[in-house]
């Protein structure tokens, strides 16, 4: 909040002095906010997102696009969705973007409520209706770190029954996939690591703990720096897309609308400058 301690408790008194109910309370050493006061905090939210709706149509009247736009996206999302927003963020100065990144169950379950405009996802939720937008292309290949050493005699499947393999958390997009291509395959992995994020495995992978399967996006540093290896295997890369998900039928607002025609118009230019290096995998 950029403000010293002193200067919040002289705030908090400044805001209890208004109100004849107490919006905290003390117990021990940790404060604790009323049923008051969350029923205050929830009007001042209120007042605060109409300030924000009169700013946006001051705008509007002046032919400038504005509004927020909410997008949540996959964990490994983060490496992809920052590339479609940053042109159109730029060339619009009176909008405001709110990226939730989160687990696949969150997302969906945000996309679900209609809290968000969009949702960015590599496998399409079986729940709900949606309408998608595809971006990139998703590969997932068997990873291992630049210590692990395979001669010609060496069988994938037994390298994946006797070597520990690591996963993300259950319900995960990746370990979905993971999951679906040991089980097609007929191994019988061994776990040993369940992480909750992609960030997390391949720092595990990196260090000796096992072998993953990881998405291609986030391993361009450890890849060109040797940190990681991709061993091949028969049946990889699994190859799903990335894709922008709306719920069927939802009124899109304005922001959202000329976001998803940017998105459409500039799709392959933004793939071409910034993605390009996937095609060499």
């Amino acid at each position: 909040m950029h403000l010293t301690q002193p200067a919040v408790s002289i705030q908090l008194k400044n805001l209890q002095d208004q109100f004849e109910i107490p919006l905290t309370e003390i117990i021990g050493r940790q404060l604790y906010v009323t049923d008051f006061g969350r029923e205050i905090a929830k009007a001042a939210e209120r007042i605060l997102e109409e300030v924000n709706a009169i700013n946006y149509k001051t705008l509007a009247y002046k032919g400038i696009l504005s509004g927020k736009l909410k997008i949540s996206v996959v964990s490994t999302g983060k490496y992809v969705m920052p590339y479609f927003l940053s042109e159109f963020a730029n060339k619009n100065k009176g909008i405001e973007i709110e990226m939730d990144v989160t687990n696949k169950t969150k997302v969906i379950k945000s996309l679900k409520n209609n809290e968000v405009d969009f949702a960015l996802v590599s496998i399409l939720p079986n729940d709900i209706h949606v309408e998608s937008e595809i971006l990139m292309q998703n590969k997932l290949f068997l990873v291992g770190n630049k210590r692990l050493i395979l001669d010609g005699k060496t069988k994938m499947d037994e390298l994946l029954s006797e070597t520990p393999l690591i996963y993300r958390e259950d319900g995960s997009a990746t370990r979905i996939s993971m999951e679906k291509f040991i089980t097609d395959k007929e191994i019988r992995a061994k776990m040993k690591l369940q992480l909750t994020s992609n960030e997390a495995v391949k720092q595990a992978v990196i260090a000796g703990l096992g072998l993953s399967i990881m998405p291609l996006i986030g391993l361009k540093n450890e890849l060109e720096k040797e940190d990681i290896r991709i061993l091949p295997v028969k049946g990889l890369p699994i190859i799903t897309n990335w894709r922008l998900i709306w719920l069927k039928g939802k009124k899109l607002s304005p922001i959202a609308s000329a976001y998803l025609q940017f998105v459409t118009n500039e799709k392959e230019r933004i793939n071409v400058e910034n993605f390009s290096w996937i095609n060499s995998y």
